[in-house]
Order: C-alpha cells, then sequence, then structure tokens
C-alpha cells in the first residue's frame, strides 16, 4: 500500500512539472509582405479550455528569441497561471507603421495580423478582456504605442525598462530610421513617442504597468510618463527598484508584471490557474 501510495504521489507530482509546449512559427504579414518568427508558449491547459494572452516585445538589437532567454522558466510559469505567452519578432522598428518605410508595418502586425493568427491557431480568450501586451526597452514603448493606440484590442498594457519619449535619443537605436531625422523632422518624433500619446487617453482605458530602475538611462523618461499619466488621471501602477537595463533586471521585473495582468484576468473572470489540490482518496 505505502508502494501505491508513493507511486500516486510521484505521478501527481510529474503531472505538475510538465513544461508548456514553446514553438517557433512564422506568422504571415501581408501588410509587409513576409513571414515573421514568433515563439509561442502553450500551457497544458489551453488543450482544454481557452487562455488569456500575454504579447511579450523584444528589445533593440534582440529578436523573437529574446524573451524566453531572459525568462527561460516561461513555460513554467505559462502552465502555472494557464496564460498563453507570444513572442514575436520586432527587429529594430520600435513597433511603429513607419511613415518612411512602407515594408515597415509593425503596429499593423502586432495589433491586427498577429492577433487574428493566434486566436485562430489556439485556444485563446479572443476579446481585449483576454489580452495584455509588456515589452522592455524598445518593446515597452511598442507595447504601451500599440495598447493605446487599440485599446479595443488590449485590455492591460505594461513597459518594463521602456524608452516611453524617444526625443532625448535623436541618435540612437535607428529611429532616424524610421522617422527621418528628429531634427528635420520634430512634428513626425512628436507624434510617434509614446508619451505625447497620454493627453488623448481616458480614464480606464487600459490597466497599466510601469516600471523601471534606479540605474536605467531610461529612468527619467519613465518618471516623465508617469508624471504625465497623473496629470491625466490615468490609474497605473509604478513601480521603481534597484537594477539597470539587463537582463537581470527583466528576469525580475517581468514576474511583477505577469501577476499584474493575471490579477487583471481574474477581475474580468478569467482565471485559468492550475488546481493544485490532491486528487480525491489520496491520503499521504
Amino acid at each position: 500500500m505505502r508502494r501505491l501510495i508513493i507511486a500516486l504521489t510521484a505521478l501527481f507530482v510529474m503531472s505538475y512539472v510538465q513544461a508548456a509546449q514553446v514553438d517557433t512559427v512564422l506568422v504571415n504579414s501581408r501588410s509587409m509582405q513576409k513571414d515573421i518568427k514568433t515563439v509561442v508558449i502553450i500551457p497544458d491547459v489551453a488543450a482544454e479550455k481557452p487562455c488569456p494572452v500575454i504579447y511579450l516585445l523584444h528589445g533593440h538589437g534582440n529578436d523573437y528569441s529574446g524573451w524566453i532567454r531572459v525568462k527561460p522558466n516561461l513555460p513554467q510559469i505559462a502552465d502555472e497561471k494557464g496564460i498563453i505567452f507570444i513572442c514575436p519578432d520586432g527587429e529594430r522598428s520600435w513597433y511603429w507603421d513607419s511613415p518612411l518605410n512602407k515594408h515597415v508595418r509593425y503596429e499593423t502586425f502586432i495589433s491586427s495580423e498577429l492577433i487574428a493568427y493566434v486566436d485562430s491557431h489556439y485556444k485563446t480568450i479572443a476579446r481585449r478582456e483576454g489580452r495584455a501586451i509588456t515589452g522592455l526597452s524598445m518593446g515597452g514603448h511598442g507595447a504601451m504605442w500599440n495598447a493605446i493606440r487599440h485599446s479595443d484590442v488590449f485590455g492591460a498594457a505594461g513597459s518594463t525598462s521602456g524608452g516611453v519619449d524617444i526625443r532625448p535619443f535623436p541618435k540612437n537605436w535607428d529611429m532616424s530610421k524610421q522617422l527621418g531625422e528628429e531634427a528635420e523632422n520634430q512634428s513626425v518624433w512628436d507624434a510617434h513617442t509614446v508619451i505625447n500619446l497620454v493627453p488623448s487617453m481616458k480614464k480606464g482605458q487600459l490597466a497599466m504597468i510601469i516600471d523601471c530602475g534606479y540605474g536605467d538611462f531610461f529612468l527619467e523618461v519613465n518618471k516623465n510618463f508617469h508624471e504625465a499619466l497623473l496629470k491625466q488621471g490615468i490609474d497605473h501602477d509604478f513601480l521603481l527598484r534597484p537594477g539597470e537595463h539587463n537582463s537581470t533586471y527583466w528576469n525580475n521585473s517581468i514576474d511583477y508584471q505577469i501577476l499584474f495582468f493575471q490579477k487583471y484576468f481574474q477581475k474580468n473572470g478569467i482565471n485559468n490557474d492550475r488546481e493544485r489540490k490532491m486528487p480525491a482518496g489520496l491520503v499521504v
């Protein structure tokens, strides 16, 4: 009998350490006429019922595999919380539809084409209440850019170490390739920076979380973004903690953002947490 109990206990434990399915898929973008590599992390529970989705955008100089390197245990988190994670490639686009380059349409891709692909290929909760988007650095800007402009698509948004105001950095990170040189295109730069979207926002438009490290070169623009949101009366979580602009910081910060999104989903009646009750009749 004791051997049976041990065997059943081992089987029970093993059933909860399985990792989610991780694939790299090609998602076609009609607007850019090419396929975009995307990492998809699908929890086991998605085979049984629809799951909420968190879209994770990478930073400049990284790619679709960036988040799985920053947070290698994302598959375990996906299974534990019953959340699908989608990590698309954004090249060095800043996730805009470029006014200069007709082949750079990453806003269209993220907020329309990718959503349609994910909802048609996986069991998702295919409404804004079941979608969140966040990202690091360039991806933080991209997440806020897309969420604010498409709050009919995304219900919650985050940014960790985000470049939420691009204007103090006119010579950095290939932005001029998408917008033109800042000195000659000031109005374009003004129109393509996240902080300038705040006056158009309405209270309750999005559930929002923003964080940045004290040693980050984006610290001041994040503080300014926070102040602009306060002035506009936009509720949001704003976290400052020790850390710099690196993977060590993001590996930690994304845990808080995932928890924030999980609570948002639960508030909207979505609870896919894996139950951790012992099977009936099993005594150990």
